[in-house]
């Protein structure tokens, strides 16, 4: 069974609701692997839209489709309701990507310069370096860049035309906790001037602090899909943290317990309701200590997500 996105009826508050980039019964091989399984993927109006899924998934095929940057062998793809290589949206549209080379000898503010040139109504070169945190680098050559600065660079470069729609394949690689939590507020305030994200990255954290809503992509077909909080409960469950002397053997054993790790002198574990379980530690070892419950997150739920769908393909293959 393909899974689909469904949108919900009424507009998104963050926006006006209207879609502004779509894959339709997208279908996408490279020779005889399909990527892309009968996509049906939106993206409304001033929203942040994550996109996550394992290495392979079909991320990067996506987005390079959303982008014109290659064609589907079935289906429709339209960026503000037109094809993706419509120049006038190639205007409206600002890219960070992980591929592609850019020049090493020229200098920050300059590569700013050349891609501002691409646009009619490009940002201000002060804006852009404002907004990226790179006003202390602009005169420093992209080649000697560290690789945190130099992501702040692509990040600068995908904004220069402020752009309606941006899309940002893993913005945050390689940025210390200071810079990726400057780019995540920059990415705020440009939703909050009604501009459209879409984002994948590996740092679920990111997702979770950022996305209005979460697709997930596995093997070429969205599996599940919805806010954050949403994605999360589609895993109920809580993380027990605790201090004990009974052996891992022995918390296996214990029901309801489906995932043991230890973290460093403690032991971990994922259940499906906490209470009883609790109950069974304290009855075997009184001298259980450092207790800790929390809720299952972002990342258990995509963990089991994406196993539950390799473990389905295996079964059926």
């Amino acid at each position: 069974m393909i899974a689909t996105i469904e949108q919900p009826q009424q507009a998104n508050s963050a926006g006006s609701g209207l879609i502004v980039a779509s894959l339709e019964g997208v279908n996408k091989n490279y020779g005889s692997v399909r990527a892309l399984r009968a996509v049906n993927f939106r993206v409304r109006a001033g929203e942040v839209v994550a996109l996550l899924g394992p290495n392979g998934a079909g991320k990067t095929t996506a987005v390079k489709l959303l982008l014109g940057l290659m064609q589907p062998n079935a289906g429709r793809v339209q960026i503000f309701g037109a094809d993706p290589t419509n120049p006038e949206n190639r205007m409206r549209t600002g890219a960070m990507l992980q591929v592609g080379r850019v020049p090493e000898t020229l200098r920050v503010r300059e590569h700013i310069d050349l891609f501002s040139s691409y646009y009619k109504k490009p940002m201000s070169c002060a804006e852009i370096l404002f907004t990226a945190g790179l006003e202390k680098l602009r005169d420093r050559k992209f080649g000697d860049l560290s690789g945190g600065q130099k992501q702040r660079v692509l990040f600068a470069l995908a904004i220069c035309g402020d752009p309606d729609l941006l899309f940002l394949d893993e913005p945050t690689v390689g940025l210390d906790v200071e810079a990726r939590r400057m780019l995540w507020d920059e990415i705020r305030k440009m939703v909050e001037r009604g501009k459209t994200v879409l984002l994948t990255t590996h740092y679920l954290q990111e997702a979770d602090a950022l996305a209005d809503r979460v697709a997930v992509i596995n093997q070429g077909e969205i599996i599940a899909e919805g806010t954050p909080s949403e994605i999360k409960a589609k895993t109920a469950g809580k993380r027990i943290r605790c201090i004990t002397s009974l052996s891992l053997n022995t918390l296996r054993q214990i029901s309801g317990v489906s995932e043991i790790k230890e973290d460093r002198e403690a032991i971990e574990l994922h259940v499906g309701e906490a209470e009883p379980v609790v109950r069974e530690l304290l009855a075997r070892d009184a001298k259980l200590s450092g207790l800790e419950i929390t809720s299952a997150g972002l990342e258990e739920a995509f963990l089991a997500l994406t196993q539950d769908t390799a473990s389905g393909a295996n079964h059926s293959n």
